[in-house]
Parts: structure tokens; C-alpha cells; sequence
């Protein structure tokens, strides 16, 4: 895009390019939706119509988030074909794009240690690493340390004055180490349970429908863990919302008015105390629909324990 664009100076020509991107996007999107069949219909004209923020993340302010969710649905779409080694290469790509794909990360492990097996996983682990080495060569060619130290740079401190979802916290709590901390623990705690209660019930050979599922509550609670959100980080989750809130046993009243309600957080600039509050209380009770007993559904039936 930098380059098509002369550096950036051509900002209508990288907005046409933008553009491109989401269609591809909203076209794999529906390509997924289709073929697992995970929310009704009309939630095609909520992604479609519904969110000014994700229109402008793309066509607007031009991140690499929705590029980096472009490739990660890409690979998401191929592995619901069984596409394994092609799916796990278009994955990494996604990675090196953005880190946040990473958070997809332990669904897919867990997907492929259960329909691959653990000789076939780490043969597909060792090509995503490799395709990382290349493509991060020319870095690593010129400044090896400060490239690893900068890609995993988990220190780094966010600016309050841009958090969508921690505007309600004292500014040295949101700062703290102890809070970094133990959001991570609450992450691993919510995978751990979602593992448990939901992940490993799951009958084999997986559905389609429940490897989507597997994968997209695997980046929910990241992204409701995470440090702080910023606005474009709302690309990162906004079309996985649905089929995570219509996989459980909410209420359709009740998924359409959270579904509402994230919306209109989103949507509130600058954040505020409250909107914080609503955003964080959703994603509460989104994590605590997961992991209770899922929406009976023909395609990702349970067994018993």
C-alpha cells in the first residue's frame, strides 16, 4: 500500500486499496457464516449496516489491524476446509502483519493437537516459525535484538487517554504491573475454563461450526483480558461477536441488546467512565455464557463427560 500509494502521499489511492480489503474481508466473513451456519441471516445486515467505527477502521484511518484479520478469517476459512498446513501458513502471515492474531492462537493448537495429532502440530508450529525467520529476515539481518526485543515487547505501557475499556480505573491502576499481571492469570484462567467446560466435550472430528466457535472464544477472552482497547482494536472481535453470543444460551433479546450495547460503547468518543463500565460488564457476561452450557445445535453436539 506504501509503495502503490508514493509513500503514503496518495491518501484517496490507499483508501480505494482499503476499500478493496473490505470487501475481500466482508466476502470471507459471509463465506464462513454460510457454510457454518452459526448466526441467523439477519445478522449479515447488522455486520453490513451497523458499525460506523469498523467502516472507518478501514476505509478511513487505514490500520493494519483489519489487514491482519483480512488474512487471519483467510486462514480461518481454510482451515474449516480441512486446509491444515495451507491454513497454518496463511495464519503466520496474518501474525506478522499484527501480533494480536496470536490470541487465536491456543484454539488453533487445540484444534490441531485433536484432529492432527502432536507429530503433525509440531510440523505445522515449525513451518509457522520458519515463515516468521522469513519474513522477519531482512529485520533480523540488521538488527536481530532490537527486532525480537520489539516484537515481544510485553512492557510496554499504553496511553490512558485512548482506552475504550479501562477508562473507569485510576490512571496508576491502569499503569500498574500487579493489573498486568493479573490480567494475564485471568486469561489463562479463562482458557483453562473454557477447556473444560467447552473445548474438549466438543465430538470428534470437529464441525465446522465448532472449530469456529473454538477458535473465535479463544481471541474473546484476550481481547476481554487485554490491557487496554483501542478504538481500532474493535475490528479484532466485532464479527465474531455474533456467532460467539448466538453459540450460547443467551436469550436472543438479550444477545441482540449486548450486541447493541458494545456497539454503542465503540461508538462513544472520547470513552467514557460509563461506556467503559457497559463495554467491560458485556464482555463479563459474554465470558460467562462461554463457559456455561452451550446452545444445543446439530452441528457441535456435546458428549458426555
Amino acid at each position: 500500500v506504501s509503495t502503490q500509494s508514493t509513500g503514503g502521499q496518495n491518501v484517496r489511492l490507499a483508501q480505494y486499496i482499503f476499500g478493496l480489503f473490505y470487501a475481500l474481508f466482508y466476502g470471507v466473513v459471509v463465506y464462513i457464516l454460510a457454510k457454518t451456519k452459526a448466526v441467523p441471516p439477519f445478522i449479515l445486515l447488522f455486520f453490513t449496516f451497523a458499525s460506523y467505527r469498523i467502516h472507518s477502521i478501514f476505509a478511513l484511518r487505514l490500520f493494519n489491524d483489519p489487514v491482519a484479520m483480512l488474512f487471519l478469517y483467510l486462514s480461518i476459512a481454510l482451515l474449516l476446509e480441512r486446509r491444515w498446513l495451507l491454513g497454518c501458513c496463511v495464519f503466520s502471515w496474518a501474525v506478522s502483519i499484527k501480533m494480536n492474531v496470536m490470541l487465536f492462537a491456543p484454539g488453533l493448537a487445540f484444534i490441531l493437537l485433536t484432529e492432527t495429532g502432536s507429530l503433525q502440530t509440531s510440523l505445522y508450529i515449525g513451518v509457522c516459525g520458519v515463515i516468521q525467520g522469513l519474513l522477519g529476515l531482512p529485520f533480523l539481518l540488521e538488527n536481530p535484538l532490537g527486532y525480537i526485543k520489539m516484537s515481544f515487547d510485553l512492557s510496554r505501557q499504553f496511553f490512558f487517554k485512548w482506552t475504550v475499556n479501562y477508562r473507569f480505573l485510576p490512571e496508576d491502576i491502569f499503569h500498574s504491573r500487579t493489573f498486568h499481571v493479573s490480567l494475564l492469570i485471568l486469561h489463562v484462567l479463562l482458557l483453562l475454563g473454557l477447556y473444560l467446560a467447552r473445548w474438549r466435550t466438543l465430538d470428534r472430528p470437529f464441525s465446522p461450526r465448532a472449530m469456529l466457535v473454538i477458535l473465535l472464544s479463544s481471541n474473546f477472552v484476550g481481547v476481554a483480558c487485554a490491557r487496554s482497547l483501542h478504538y481500532q482494536f474493535y475490528v479484532w472481535y466485532y464479527h465474531s461477536l455474533p456467532v460467539l453470543l448466538f453459540s450460547t444460551r443467551l436469550p436472543v433479546p438479550l444477545t441482540m441488546l449486548i450486541l447493541g450495547a458494545v456497539e454503542l460503547c465503540w461508538n462513544t468518543y472520547p470513552s467514557t467512565v460509563a461506556s467503559s463500565v457497559v463495554l467491560q460488564l458485556c464482555h463479563v457476561v459474554g465470558c460467562v455464557a462461554l463457559l456455561a452450557p452451550p446452545r444445543h445445535h446439530p452441528e457441535m453436539k456435546e458428549k458426555s463427560c
